[in-house]
């Protein structure tokens, strides 16, 4: 079995020194073997480096890549775990994730983003910390976020919105989740926050039955979405329409 150094080991990962730090930190990558003042890493280190790396382009955040870690090291199979999320979640955003440093989002916002700035747009999922720079799981929605703000939204505002969206979406896959968890894989129980899903063993059946219904959730929430844009631009052009009318 092969042994690195540090740098060695970022080489063959494709990644920086300065990252396997940061998931070191994290609690994703085990502490190297020392000999003397000197850390060696081995293939297990270099496999479970790309693996973060798959991950973390997959969208995955830190919190999420440490519980399947967690299980895998509780005696989960960490195969089976991954089958089960990607089946459920993986795929809903099939975007490649950017990585941005600060000053490059100052330059896509068009203004200097603030630390405040950072806080929020971490909080809401919309960037991750990367070592010195920021993970961006779906560039879309930081794109939206900038177009808002050249538009002459204000930052803050933009944030408040996306939180907004965020909760009423959140409640809405929540109900979708519930179909899936009772209806399709066969949860006793639905959870309470700090309680585990009762399930029976994830079936191929079950499996493919998930993975054939994710479209139609998109589906849903687009077309709900579009009935009822219309119905509130046609609410405020009902509302302006007597003003022009008297200007006119």
């Amino acid at each position: 079995m092969s042994d690195y150094r540090v740098a060695e080991l970022a080489r063959e990962a494709e990644t920086t020194v300065r990252n396997i730090r940061v998931y070191q930190d994290r609690g994703l990558l085990p502490p190297p073997r020392r000999q003397g003042r000197i850390g060696l890493y081995d293939e297990s280190h270099l496999a479970r480096l790309r693996l973060i790396g798959r991950l973390l382009a997959r969208g995955y955040t830190f919190a999420t890549i440490r519980e399947l870690f967690d299980a895998w090291s509780g005696g989960k199979d960490l195969a089976e775990a991954l089958g089960l999320r990607e089946a459920v979640t993986a795929p809903w955003n099939p975007e490649r994730p950017v990585r941005l440093t600060r000053p490059e989002l100052t330059r896509r916002f068009g203004m200097p983003f603030s630390a405040d700035a950072l806080r929020r747009a971490i909080r809401l999922g919309m960037l991750v910390e990367d070592g010195t720079a920021y993970l961006v799981p779906s560039p879309n929605l930081l794109d939206a976020g900038a177009e808002l703000v050249a538009a002459g939204v204000s930052l803050d505002a933009m944030f408040d919105l996306a939180e907004a969206q965020q909760t009423d979406l959140t409640r809405v896959a929540q109900r979708f989740v519930e179909v899936m968890l009772t209806h399709v894989v066969g949860a006793r129980s639905l959870p309470t926050d700090d309680e585990q899903v009762l399930i029976d063993p994830l079936s191929p059946e079950a499996a493919r039955q998930v993975l054939r219904l994710r479209p139609y959730a998109q589906r849903t929430v687009d077309a709900l979405l579009l009935m009822a844009m219309q119905r509130e631009t046609d609410r405020l052009l009902e509302r302006l329409t007597p003003r022009s009318t008297a200007d006119s």
